[in-house]
C-alpha cells in the first residue's frame, strides 16, 4: 500500500489523511463539486472532483471513485463512516479491482451490516439478543402475527437500515397497523430495500457499545464501551467513556461478547457492536457497525491507541501489536457533537458561512473538525461542524473542563449546538450520569424545554 484515496468528505477525511501521512502515504481527496474549499481537499497530496453537490452524484458514485484510483494510480480506499463505508457490494468491487478495502471483507459486512444476520451471528456468538424475529418480516400479515408473540411495544426496524432511519415503534394492533408499511416506505426510499424485521421495545434502555479490533490472523482486542445514551431522534449528540453505569465485570462480560460475535464473522478490523442496557443493567446485542464510528475519538483518547492508523495496519496485514492484557484506562473522555443547528428552535438546521470559526485549546482538549473562518456549510450533507472532545482524571474534571472549552468556542454567525451541551453539563440527570435513556431529550423538547442558556458561541 502506498497511496491512498478516501472515499469520504468532511472531518473523518481529514482525520484519515492525518493518519495516512503519519504512516508515510500518500492520499487522495476526492470532492464534490460543493466541497471545492474543503479542508480535506487542501489537506491532501492530490484531489480530484467526482461529481455535483448531492452525495448521490458524487461521493455514493462508485464509479466515480473507481475512476479517481485509476486515474491517481490509488492503491487503497478508506471509505471512512457513512457513504459507501458499510456497502458489501462496494468492498467487494474494491477486492476484485486489486485495491485494499481499508476495513472488514466484503462478506463479514454482509453478514454483519444486514441486522437479522446479525443477530442470527450474535445468538450463536451466544450473546444475548433482544426478543424478535428470526428473520425479515415479508407480508403485513406474517408481521401482525409475529408482534403478538412478541408483545408490544414492538420497532419495525429496516434490516439494512442506520442512522436511526426506517424504524417504527408500534404500541398496540392498530397502531402496527399504521407503522408497518410506513417503516418499509423509509426503508425503501433510504436504503433501496424495504426489507424489515420486528423486535421487542426495551422500555427506558441505554445505548452503550463496545470497540473491538481485530486482525487477519485471528487476534482481537476490545477496546472498552462509549455511553451514547444522550441522543435525539435516535443521533447520537454527546458520548462519553467509560460508561457511568457500566461496572468493570459487565464491561468484561460486554467486551467479551463483542469479540465473540466479530470472530464468528472473520472480522479483520475496527469495528463496533453496539448493546442495548435494560433497566436491570442486562445487555442485549443491539446491532454491529463494520466501520470507524464518528466517536471512536474517546476511545483513541481513553486508550491512547490510534484507531485510524490500526485500521491501516490491519489492511497492511500487519498483526495487532497490542494484547488485551496490555489495554489500559485512563481517566474519562467525553466528546460533543457541534452541529449547525438550532436547538432552541427543535434543533432546527442552520448552514451557511461561518464568518469565525475559533475552536478552544489546552492539553485536555481535542477538536477534529474540517471546519475554519470563512468556510460555507453545504446543504447536501451532515450538519456536524466539529466534534470537541475532552478528557479529565475523572468525569467530574471531564465535565468542568468540558464547560471551559465549550464556552471558549466561538462560531457563528450560524447556530449551533453548544448551547444545549452547556444546559446539559448543568443538568442535574447528566451531571449524575444515570437518570437519563435514550429517549430523555426527545422527552425535554415534547415538554417545551428551550435549553436557554446564557449566549454563547458569539463574539458580540
Amino acid at each position: 500500500m502506498k497511496k491512498v484515496l478516501i472515499a469520504n468528505r468532511g472531518e473523518i477525511a481529514v482525520r484519515i489523511i492525518r493518519a495516512c501521512h503519519d504512516l508515510g502515504l500518500q492520499t487522495v481527496a476526492v470532492y464534490s463539486k460543493a466541497d471545492s474549499e474543503a479542508l480535506h481537499v487542501l489537506h491532501a497530496d492530490e484531489a480530484i472532483c467526482i461529481g455535483d453537490g448531492p452525495a448521490i452524484n458524487s461521493y455514493l458514485r462508485i464509479p466515480n471513485i473507481l475512476s479517481a484510483c485509476e486515474i491517481t494510480g490509488a492503491d487503497a480506499i478508506h471509505p471512512g463512516y457513512g457513504f459507501l463505508s458499510e456497502n458489501a457490494h462496494f468492498a467487494s468491487i474494491c477486492e476484485s479491482c486489486g485495491l485494499t478495502f481499508i476495513g472488514p471483507s466484503s462478506q463479514a459486512i454482509a453478514m454483519l451490516g444486514n441486522k437479522a444476520k446479525a443477530k442470527q451471528t450474535a445468538k450463536k456468538a451466544k450473546c444475548q439478543t433482544i426478543p424478535g424475529t428470526e428473520g425479515i418480516v415479508s407480508t403485513f400479515e406474517e408481521g401482525l402475527k409475529e408482534a403478538k408473540k412478541i408483545g408490544y411495544p414492538v420497532f419495525i426496524k429496516a434490516s439494512a437500515g442506520g442512522g436511526g432511519k426506517g424504524i417504527r415503534v408500534a404500541f398496540d394492533e392498530d397502531d402496527f397497523k399504521r407503522k408497518f408499511t410506513a417503516a418499509r416506505t423509509e426503508a425503501e426510499a433510504s436504503f433501496n430495500n424495504p426489507d424489515v424485521y420486528l423486535e421487542k421495545m426495551i422500555v427506558n434502555p441505554r445505548h452503550v457499545e463496545v470497540q473491538v479490533v481485530g486482525d487477519k490472523h485471528g487476534n482481537y482486542i476490545y477496546l472498552g464501551e462509549r455511553d451514547c445514551t444522550m441522543q435525539r431522534r435516535r443521533q447520537k449528540l454527546i458520548e462519553e467513556t467509560p460508561s457511568p453505569v457500566v461496572t468493570s465485570s459487565m464491561r468484561k462480560k460486554m467486551g467479551e461478547a463483542a469479540v465473540r460475535i466479530l470472530e464468528a464473522s472473520k472480522y479483520s478490523s475496527a469495528g463496533t457492536v453496539e448493546f442495548l442496557l435494560d433497566e436491570d443493567k442486562h445487555f442485549y446485542f443491539m446491532e454491529a457497525n463494520t466501520r470507524i464510528q464518528v466517536e471512536h475519538t474517546i476511545t483513541e483518547e481513553l486508550t491512547g491507541i490510534d484507531l485510524v492508523k490500526l485500521q491501516i495496519k490491519i489492511a497492511m496485514g500487519e498483526k495487532l501489536s497490542i494484547k488485551q492484557k496490555e489495554v489500559h484506562y485512563q481517566g474519562h473522555v467525553i466528546q460533543f457533537r457541534i452541529n449547525a443547528e438550532n436547538p432552541r428552535q427543535n434543533f432546527m438546521p442552520s448552514p451557511g458561512r461561518l464568518e469565525y470559526f475559533i475552536p478552544p485549546c489546552g492539553p485536555d482538549v481535542r477538536v477534529d473538525t474540517a471546519c475554519y473562518s470563512g468556510y460555507s456549510i453545504p446543504p447536501y450533507y451532515d450538519s456536524m461542524i466539529a466534534k470537541l472532545i475532552v478528557r479529565g482524571k475523572t468525569r467530574n474534571e471531564a465535565i468542568a473542563n468540558a464547560k471551559s472549552a465549550l464556552k471558549t468556542f466561538h462560531i457563528g454567525p450560524i447556530h449551533t449546538t453548544i448551547p444545549f451541551h452547556l444546559f446539559m453539563l448543568e443538568h442535574k440527570p447528566f451531571v449524575e450520569g444515570v437518570d437519563y435513556t435514550i429517549g430523555y431529550v426527545d422527552e425535554m423538547l415534547e415538554n417545551g424545554c428551550s435549553f436557554e442558556l446564557e449566549p454563547v458561541g458569539s463574539l458580540t
